[in-house]
């Protein structure tokens, strides 16, 4: 495996990557508020970007469909995915597992209005990130009631839209303390038991490494289900989901990530999920794209021979030596 032959790759962003944040202390925000009009056209600004993430009702409200089907066009753009915000504070006890049927009702209606944006905009999938589903104390919910809810939410919108596909996002924490689809191995185990052929996992990369796991791994063991339908980028120090430039902190594992993306012929969007608080957020863009094309380019460099070689005796030594001669470019 040469990896040598490849399709031109195409970089992707959430469109929130251009909003303006809020954090528990600066409540008033890094800067002014910003339409989704105004996210689309700095998205534009990047280049290198081909597709959007959109979130759903739509960021601001008061814009139409055409409105904002005119800012993707000037902008070169399409979009990959709608986002339902089913994490607002109408569902600050869940959204799939509310206790309050009635709410559950309201985030499946939601999620059902995002399948009818994603056939309009001819997007790939829903994104679900049911951030609320979980828990925060001892004694707080009935685990079986709880996780039966988790897969019945998200098998029921699969059931209802088989045309589409829905990619679950996972995350350990936050805002819940225990997220219901929390690890790689936990949204597989759910997936599974579902057992609809259009549910998949969008694997974030930042919430790999704050999980504790190899992104590369669970990569290769989502990709093993055939449960891989799509993927984020970002970085973190681990202890948080910080969202941060691509590559800033962990390089090598990030060059291995997507050394297992190609080794298994994956051939999706790489997506930029990155929050840039205080820089520069077109900036902030181009500069984790740029590095992932050095990755890309990286990966043309590796002995692929050689690695498979190393990996099939375990030798650290020679595989880290092997990945860092290509990701510096070490003669």
């Amino acid at each position: 495996m040469t990896g040598q032959q490849k399709p031109a790759q195409r970089y992707g962003a959430g469109i929130w990557h251009f909003a303006t944040y809020v954090d528990r202390y600066a409540t008033d925000g890094y800067g002014p508020q910003r339409s989704l009009l105004e996210m689309i056209d700095l998205a534009g600004q990047v280049g290198d970007l081909s597709v959007v993430d959109i979130n759903y009702p739509f960021p601001g409200g008061g814009v139409s469909f055409e409105e904002v089907e005119a800012a993707l066009k000037r902008n070169n753009l399409s979009v990959i995915g709608i986002t339902p915000e089913i994490y607002t504070q109408v569902f600050a006890k869940g959204s799939f597992t509310n206790p309050d049927p009635g709410v559950r009702r309201l985030a499946n209606e939601m999620c059902n209005e995002a399948a009818k944006v994603v056939r309009r905009f001819g997007a790939d999938y829903v994104k679900l990130w049911p951030g609320q589903d979980g828990w925060d104390y001892p004694f707080q919910v009935d685990y079986h009631d709880l996780w039966k809810l988790s897969m019945d939410g998200v098998g029921e919108l699969a059931s209802q839209n088989p045309d589409l596909k829905f990619v679950i996002e996972y995350k350990p924490r936050e805002p819940r303390n225990h997220m219901s689809y929390d690890s790689v191995a936990r949204t597989l185990l759910g997936i599974e038991k579902i057992g609809l052929p259009n549910i998949g996992i969008l694997l974030d990369f930042g919430h790999a490494l704050y999980g504790g796991e190899s992104p590369a791994d669970s990569a290769q063991l989502a990709i093993d289900y055939g449960r891989l339908f799509g993927m984020d980028v970002n970085d973190n120090l681990r202890g948080w989901d910080d969202d941060m430039i691509a590559g800033s902190i962990h390089p090598m594992e990030l060059m291995e990530f997507f050394y297992v993306l190609r080794k298994n012929r994956w051939e999706g969007v790489w997506q930029l999920d990155q929050f840039p608080f205080r820089e520069d957020c077109v900036g902030a863009a181009k500069s984790a794209i740029s590095f992932l094309k050095h990755i890309d380019q990286a990966l043309d460099r590796l002995d692929w021979d050689a690695m498979k070689d190393a990996q099939s005796r375990q030798d650290a030594v020679v595989a880290t030596n092997l990945a860092r001669a290509a990701l510096f470019n070490l003669g």
